[in-house]
């Protein structure tokens, strides 16, 4: 799950971490109100997305306007915020189609005398979290990686003591800060740490961090992702989310208990776990086809969970043909095999579809899918499976 920036600093500001003063509005009005209450002579305006890169991102509808600029006045605050305002801003991460700005950011502007990079993610390989740090910011770390990896700093985190003294003592030299900016490092950085730990966070990003005028760290810039198997301990978390920023099928697949990532292929998959997910996933690339989503019904799918995934799936209007590769363990294949037919009746297929069964009751379960009467495609194994869903999309792209 994802926050926006405004909502990522105010959180940070609660553990301590220096953030800027601002205010986050849905007016071109209250921008200028925004301005006004901030009091300084310069403030900058910035789009609230999920998606970095929004300084160098362009509006469809004024591709000369940025998603972040300088603003001198209230009446350069309330034209900015106008211009942004229910316009689409299209970034390196959005992809073409862009998103839709329905708030904007006013925050006071400041000095700037460095520019660094902060980040924390969790590290599978050493098992724990670890803070990434950089003296390029401003920079995607990316970027930076590629060009200059011995740039990059990482400093593993026990998760029970946090970012230890010695630690940021190492990092504040790496960085090459004065006196005054370990001074600072050493309240924000372990606040970072903090955050990240009590919030459950999967990524952490502050980039820019800046050095101020007086050696002060400050988070220009805010990117937070929870983990979403964390949710029930954060409750606070349902009060955050912006649904308008999430793609509505992963929201309604969310809501009937499947899970369900949109892809950018023409082959739908319904399978039952992730694992099976991503082995057909692979199979159906490696057969010359690509998958038009991830969507794992689980263990125990009932008619209405399986039928509610047949919907999300022919909803995509890239779907030309449907995977149905099921294992049945848990569940019975006589039960799958029922709550196809019954989903397929319900709703009817205008695509070709292809179903692979295994497991407790496959003859059973073959034998009622064979005699339902309906124009479904049995395979016999996942390999069988994965060539004709391919053959039978490229049948009905080239019909």
């Amino acid at each position: 799950m994802k926050i926006h920036e405004y909502q990522a600093k105010a959180l940070l500001a609660r553990y301590g971490v220096e953030v800027p003063r601002g205010e986050a509005v849905e007016s071109a009005a209250a921008a200028a109100e925004a301005f006004r209450r901030l009091n300084v002579a310069h403030a900058v305006v910035k789009a609230q997305i999920h998606a970095g890169g929004r300084g160098k991102g362009t509006f469809v509808e004024n591709p000369a306007q940025r998603g972040v600029q300088l603003v001198d006045s209230p009446g350069d605050a309330e034209k900015v915020a106008g211009a942004m305002l229910g316009k689409t801003l299209v970034t390196a991460q959005t992809g073409p189609q862009g998103r839709m700005v329905r708030r904007v950011l006013v925050e006071a502007g400041c000095v700037i005398r460095r520019e660094l990079y902060l980040g924390l993610v969790v590290d599978r390989n050493r098992g724990k979290p670890v803070l990434i740090a950089s003296a390029e910011g401003g920079v995607e770390i990316e970027t930076v990686a590629a060009r200059h990896p011995e740039a990059i700093f990482h400093e593993p985190i026990d998760p029970w003591a946090g970012l230890r003294n010695f630690q940021v003592r190492k990092l504040a030299k790496k960085l090459g800060l004065d006196a005054a900016g370990e001074k600072s490092a050493a309240v924000f950085l372990p606040a970072l740490v903090r955050c990240f730990l009590d919030q459950d966070c999967s990524l952490l990003e502050i980039n820019p961090t800046v050095v101020t005028g007086d050696g002060t760290l400050l988070a220009l810039d805010a990117k937070i992702n929870f983990d979403d198997n964390a949710a029930y301990r954060h409750p606070e978390w349902t009060d955050w989310r912006d649904l308008n920023e999430e793609e509505p099928a992963e929201v309604r697949a969310q809501a009937a208990g499947l899970s369900y990532v949109k892809l950018d292929g023409n082959i739908g998959c319904l399978v039952n776990g992730a694992g099976l997910a991503m082995s057909t996933m692979d199979l159906i690339m490696l057969h010359g086809g690509k998958p038009a989503n991830f969507l794992d019904v689980g263990g125990g799918a009932d008619v209405r969970q399986v039928t509610e995934a047949f919907r999300i799936l022919l909803s995509d209007s890239n779907v030309q043909a449907v995977l149905v590769n099921i294992f049945g363990g848990i569940m019975r294949c006589t039960t799958i095999a029922e709550a196809l037919i019954a989903a397929y009746q319900s709703l009817g297929f205008h695509v070709p579809l292809v179903v692979r069964l295994e497991g407790t009751e496959v003859a059973a379960g073959r034998e009622l899918l064979e005699k339902s009467g309906l124009n479904i495609i049995a395979a016999n194994d996942l390999t069988d499976a994965a060539r004709k869903v391919v053959a039978a999309c490229n049948a009905a792209a080239s019909a």
